[in-house]
C-alpha cells in the first residue's frame, strides 16, 4: 500500500510543522538513528508505511492494541458508534458499561472517573491523594514514567531517560520539591522517605515499563503497601500499561497487592484516547461534583473510545491471556537462543506479553541497572531489525508489546530477524 507522499517527504513536511516532526518525542527515532516510518495502515500484527514497506509491529501503539491492528470487532464497534455520533459532552450508555466492566475486573476499584489519557489519570490520582490526605509530598521511583505531569517528570524513564534529561525545563522548582524520588525495588530507601516525610501518596508502576520491562522484587510491593498503611499515605498503582494486559485485573490481580488508587489507560480504550482512575467509593467521593477535588474534561468518557474499549475487553477471556502469555514466553526463549548463538552481551526480561532486550549482562532491577545497557548496540540492533521487517519501539528503555494477532508465524519471523540482527551487532 502506498500514499501520495512517501516517508521522506512526510518527514520533511512534519519537521517544519512539529518539534522533531512528531507529536511525542520518542517517535522521532533520535535514540536509534534514521528517520521514522510514517504508518498508513495496520492489520493484525503488521503495519505498512508510506513507502509501502510492511513490518511486524512490536510497538502496538505503545500497548493499547492487545487485540492487534484493526480487529474486526473493534472496528465494527467504532464504526457503529461513529454513525450515531462521535462526541456529546454528556453521559452515554457505553461509558456506564465500560465502568461496570472495569469495576467487575479490577480488585481495588469500586468507583472510577474517565479521562482522556494516562497522564490525566495519574495527574488526577495525585490530586485526589493530596485532597484526601491534606498532604503535598509524593514518593515516586526513578525510571517510572507517570505521564508528563510537572511533579512526576523527575527521573521519569522512557523518552526522558532516552535523551539523558533527569527532569524537564518548565517545571517550577517549588513543584519539583514536592516529589521525592528513590530507586525502584529499594524498599529500604522508600521506607526512609515515607517515615521522614508526610507523604500524600506513593506512586509506582507495579511492573515498570518505562525503563524497559522491570518486575518488582519479591516483597517490594507488599512492603510499599505496609508503608503506605503505616504512614497514612495512599498507594497509587499506575497500571496504564499493565492494566488489562498482564491479567484482566491487571498486575494487582497476579501480584496480590491492592493499592488505594489505580490508574488505567491504553488497553481500556482499544487504541483510542482514554484514561481512568479509580478507588474505593469513600475515596472517589472526594471528587467533584460529590466532593471538593476538582477534575473535568470535555472528551472524558468519549463514546468512540468507550465503544472500542468494550469491544477489546470482550475479547480478553482466560484463553486470550494464555495465548498471549505463551507468545511472550516463546519469543523470550527465541531471543535467549539468539543471544547465546551470537555470543552478544544481552539479556531478555519479560512480564507476560511485555518484553525488553537489554544489551547488558546485569540483571535490570532499577533505573541505574537499565542505564548500563549499551544504547549504541541497541540502536544498531533496532536498525537491523527494521531492515528485516520488524518494527521495535525506538528506545532501549521501552517494552516490546505483543498482541493476540502475534501468532507462531509472526513470532517465528521476529525470531529469525532477531537471530540475524544479533549476529550482525555482536
Amino acid at each position: 500500500m502506498t500514499v501520495a507522499a512517501g516517508n521522506r517527504t512526510l518527514y520533511d513536511r512534519a519537521t517544519r510543522l512539529m518539534p522533531g516532526g512528531v507529536s511525542s518525542p520518542v517517535r522521532a527515532f533520535r535514540a536509534v538513528g534514521g528517520e521514522p516510518p510514517f504508518i498508513v495502515a495496520g492489520e493484525g500484527a503488521r503495519v505498512v508505511d508510506a513507502d509501502g514497506n510492511a513490518y511486524i509491529d512490536l510497538v502496538c501503539s505503545w500497548g493499547p492494541l492487545i487485540a492487534g491492528h484493526a480487529h474486526p470487532a473493534v472496528v465494527a464497534a467504532i464504526a457503529a458508534q461513529a454513525a450515531r455520533g462521535t462526541s456529546f459532552g454528556m453521559p452515554t450508555p457505553s461509558e456506564v458499561e465500560l465502568a461496570e466492566t472495569i469495576v467487575e475486573s479490577v480488585p481495588s476499584i469500586e468507583m472510577l472517573r474517565f479521562v482522556s489519557s494516562g497522564t490525566e489519570a495519574t495527574m488526577s490520582a495525585v490530586r485526589l491523594a493530596r485532597g484526601a490526605t491534606g498532604r503535598s509530598a509524593v514518593l515516586k521511583f526513578a525510571g517510572c514514567y507517570h505521564g508528563h505531569v510537572d511533579s512526576l517528570l523527575a527521573k521519569a524513564g522512557s523518552g526522558v531517560a532516552t535523551f539523558g534529561l533527569p527532569d524537564s525545563a518548565g517545571v517550577p522548582a517549588e513543584v519539583a520539591r514536592a516529589t521525592i524520588t528513590v530507586p525502584f525495588n529499594d524498599l529500604a530507601a522508600a521506607g526512609r522517605a515515607a517515615r521522614e516525610n508526610a507523604l500524600a501518596a506513593i506512586i509506582v508502576e507495579p511492573v515498570a515499563g518505562n525503563m524497559g520491562c522491570v518486575s518488582p522484587r519479591d516483597g517490594f510491593l507488599d512492603g510499599l503497601r505496609r508503608l503506605a498503611s503505616e504512614t497514612g499515605a495512599l498507594l497509587i498503582f499506575d497500571e496504564v500499561i499493565t492494566g488489562f494486559r498482564l491479567a484482566r485485573g491487571g498486575a494487582q490481580e497476579i501480584l496480590g497487592v491492592t493499592p488505594d488508587i489505580t490508574c488505567l489507560g491504553k488497553v481500556i480504550g482499544g487504541g483510542l484516547p482514554i484514561g481512568a482512575y479509580g478507588a474505593s467509593r469513600a475515596l472517589m467521593e472526594h471528587v467533584a461534583p460529590v466532593g471538593p477535588v476538582y477534575q473535568a474534561g470535555t472528551l472524558s468518557g468519549n463514546p468512540l473510545a468507550t465503544a472500542a474499549g468494550l469491544a477489546t475487553l470482550a475479547l480478553l477471556d482466560a484463553d486470550a491471556y494464555r495465548r498471549i502469555d505463551a507468545a511472550g514466553a516463546l519469543l523470550e526463549r527465541e531471543l535467549a537462543a539468539g543471544i547465546a548463538r551470537a555470543g552478544v552481551t544481552a539479556r531478555v526480561q519479560r512480564a507476560g506479553s511485555l518484553l525488553t532486550l537489554f544489551f547488558t549482562r546485569r540483571e535490570v532491577r532499577n533505573d541505574d541497572d537499565a542505564k548500563t545497557s549499551d544504547r549504541g548496540r541497541f540502536a544498531a540492533f533496532h536498525r537491523a531489525m527494521l531492515r528485516r521487517g520488524v518494527l521495535l519501539p525506538p528506545s532501549q528503555f521501552e517494552c516490546w508489546f505483543l498482541s493476540l494477532a502475534h501468532d507462531e508465524d509472526a513470532i517465528g519471523a521476529i525470531a529469525r530477524a532477531a537471530h540475524d540482527s544479533l549476529e550482525e551487532v555482536a
